[in-house]
């Protein structure tokens, strides 16, 4: 993928939304602006926001969705912080596959794909990986610009491919990737370096599983986390 440069190296936190009722019920959410933040992302959100207490951000952009709405919620009450709606931040179309269960999805001939060659799928009516990777990435290289820190809430596999573009892996790789809800993720650039990826220490539930150490089987869609 060939984007361009900006001048000062800027510093990138990634939010991926707190955990929502679609996670809850297993479903591939997509766009569905009905979804809001489970109990458990409630508070998940409160926690996040006392996280992002000590920085201070030039700018905060985030998804249009509820969900990520939510989830910055509470940090921008507590800090009198804007955020500015993007839709390059937008959650991936699945077009056809939206609000269906991911159970019955991973049965799909389509699903080993996914999996194994994300960037030949374009989902039925939807988008390709390769649109949403495209859209993501250079909308966060036009939010960086001129900026030393910012924060980005947006949604799983959006994240994933942003991080995959300044590991420098192939998108075919990005299902490697793990962005679990409520996560932060740091990246500073130009030069890409990925500082930290998908920290959950600052949220309690994160402390009471550690030892479990269960990932969800679903990776599309982000994934719902820790169960």
């Amino acid at each position: 993928m060939a984007l361009g440069q900006i001048g000062q190296s800027c510093e990138i936190i990634l939010l991926r939304h707190a955990h929502s009722s679609a996670n809850l019920k297993g479903i591939l959410a997509g766009r569905d602006n009905t979804v809001s933040l489970s109990e458990r992302g409630r508070v998940e959100a409160q926690e996040v926001a006392h996280a992002l207490a000590s920085y201070s951000f030039d700018a905060i952009f985030t998804s249009p969705l509820k969900r990520c709405l939510e989830t910055l919620d509470p940090y921008l009450k507590a800090s009198g912080g804007k955020a500015v709606k993007s839709e390059a931040l937008l959650e991936m179309e699945y077009g056809e596959w939206s609000g269906k269960s991911l159970a019955r999805l991973s049965k799909q001939k389509m699903w080993s794909v996914i999996q194994s060659r994300p960037s030949t799928v374009r989902f039925p009516s939807g988008e390709s990986f390769l649109e949403m990777s495209m859209r993501a990435n250079h909308g966060v290289m036009d939010m960086a610009q001129g900026k030393k820190r910012i924060l980005i809430v947006s949604h799983g596999d959006v994240i994933k491919s942003i991080v995959a573009h300044h590991l420098g892996l192939p998108l075919d790789s990005f299902q490697r990737i793990s962005i679990d809800p409520a996560s932060l993720t740091t990246i500073k650039f130009p030069p890409s370096q990925v500082i930290s990826m998908n920290s959950t220490t600052h949220l309690a539930g994160y402390r009471q599983d550690s030892k479990k150490k269960v990932r969800d089987r679903y990776g599309l869609g982000g994934g719902s986390g820790r169960k």
